[in-house]
């Protein structure tokens, strides 16, 4: 079986690709946005890797949001609901992590079929 790794870097790779699955964390670029714009941000990261690699987010099998803050929970789950797509809704979970960049309030890590 075949291991694919996008862009690998000495420390990480941006994703990795095996036995037809996507394994992908996502953190948003728009680091002076609020937890709402974040997400939306992180999202559309993961849609761009996900097309990338061809795939789809109808396609993403697992999902777990680590926020900073509780209180950004129902801004979060706002941006998710607009994106995720309907009848698909993968298995999410989503806990409170300190992130290591002070100005990320989320990163979503994702495991997806091709």
């Amino acid at each position: 079986m075949t291991i694919t790794r996008i862009d690998p870097e000495h420390r990480m790779s941006e994703a990795v690709v095996h036995n037809q699955t996507v394994y992908y964390t996502s953190v948003p670029e728009n680091l002076d946005e609020d937890a709402e714009a974040q997400t939306a941000n992180a999202l559309a990261v993961i849609d761009a890797l996900l097309t990338r690699v061809g795939s789809d987010k109808s396609k993403i099998l697992d999902a777990t949001i680590f926020l900073v803050e509780k209180s950004d929970f129902p801004a979060m789950n706002r941006a998710w609901d607009a994106w995720v797509s309907p009848g698909n809704a993968p298995v999410r979970c989503t806990v409170q992590a300190g992130l290591m960049n002070p100005k990320y309030k989320v990163e979503i890590k994702i495991i997806a079929a091709l």
